[in-house]
């Protein structure tokens, strides 16, 4: 048990984008679009409330089944914000990772996500970690997989434990989850970072991705800093009350 403070680690499940370009009749591409710029005002904001770690939700593994327009549109997006913020994430001690599966993506996107994060490994100041490809269940899969190539090479130091384990998610060495975010209203992990939210807040909020922010977030952040995270325990009252 400990008491809250800034949550580390935020993740974020950025929903919202089809809805915000169907209420102003737009098509969905734009709602996209916006969300881009969304995801650029969340990540500055991001150190402002003490969070060193963002991982944000861009393409599930299941987001295959869209129209092929739109999958096309959401892969030109991940091409162009790798590349037009770059130079800023370097400049400013931003550490991306894109976390999920590499094999079916254009060979053009792997290479922009290759590149992007040889050129911020050496950043320390934040991490970025975005989930395109991603489904929490095929992670876990993945995982499993390395431990047991493991085991067949004949490694026999590596004891199976929650550590050992969590070494083969494509997200280790990242911070543990403190609090996942899932705008627009709806309430649903969606296959996101099911092992990692083991001990997570949750926060859901009615915003549309495409307006989120520094506010939104803001408001986020101080409903989990009332909270008490008891990570199994009990309340602090209760135990003062026992003893």
């Amino acid at each position: 048990m400990s008491a809250t403070a800034d949550p580390r680690h935020v993740a974020i499940i950025m929903d919202g984008n089809g809805r915000w370009a169907k209420a102003r009749g737009l098509p969905r591409v734009m709602g996209h679009r916006e969300g881009v710029k969304a995801l650029k005002r969340t990540v500055e904001a991001a150190p402002r409330f003490g969070i060193e770690c963002l991982t944000v939700f861009g393409f599930s593994t299941e987001n295959w089944s869209r129209p092929a327009a739109e999958v096309s549109e959401l892969m030109g997006l991940v091409r162009n914000y790798l590349s037009s913020d770059l130079d800023r994430m370097e400049r400013e001690g931003v550490r991306l990772r894109v976390l999920g599966r590499r094999e079916g993506l254009p060979e053009d996107v792997k290479a922009i996500i290759t590149r992007a994060e040889a050129r911020t490994a050496h950043n320390r100041q934040f991490l970025l970690q975005v989930a395109f490809n991603y489904g929490g269940r095929a992670d876990i899969v993945a995982a499993a997989r390395r431990y047991a190539e493991k085991l067949a090479s004949g490694d026999v130091t590596a004891q199976l434990d929650e550590a050992e384990f969590a070494q083969g998610l494509s997200s280790a060495g990242a911070p543990d989850v403190d609090l996942i975010i899932r705008t627009s209203g709806e309430q649903r992990l969606s296959n996101f970072l099911l092992w990692e939210a083991a001990y997570a807040e949750f926060v859901f909020q009615d915003t549309l991705w495409p307006d989120y922010g520094e506010a939104a977030l803001g408001e986020a952040v101080d409903t989990f800093r009332r909270r008490e995270r008891r990570f199994g325990g009990v309340e602090a009252r209760d135990v003062m009350a026992a003893g």
